[in-house]
């Protein structure tokens, strides 16, 4: 796998759209910065890659890989619900 600058930003845009699909499926209010969601959601896109490929999901497709990105905001929005709930007791425990 070669490391390229395009290859770069384009983990980076993909990782701000699963991380905000990650954060659509939260409910409630996640006081969180975007640079965080976008942070999550590339964890969550590297993550959902490895988890798809062990059970079996193609991740190598000439088009949208529907079954790997499913699983990549699935593992975004555990990411993200688990963040703003370490968040939220803490600012809660703060007042």
């Amino acid at each position: 796998m070669e490391l390229t600058v395009v290859g770069i930003i384009s983990a980076l845009i993909v990782g701000l759209i699963v991380g905000a699909l990650g954060r659509l499926i939260v409910p409630g209010r996640q006081n969180m910065p975007m640079w965080l969601h976008m942070l999550i959601g590339v964890g969550a896109a590297l993550l959902g890659t490895v988890l798809a490929r062990a059970v079996g999901i193609a991740t190598e497709t000439s088009g949208v890989d529907w079954g790997e990105l499913l699983v990549q905001v699935v593992v975004a929005a555990i990411a993200v619900a688990i963040v703003s709930g370490i968040g939220g007791r803490r600012s809660v425990s703060r007042y």
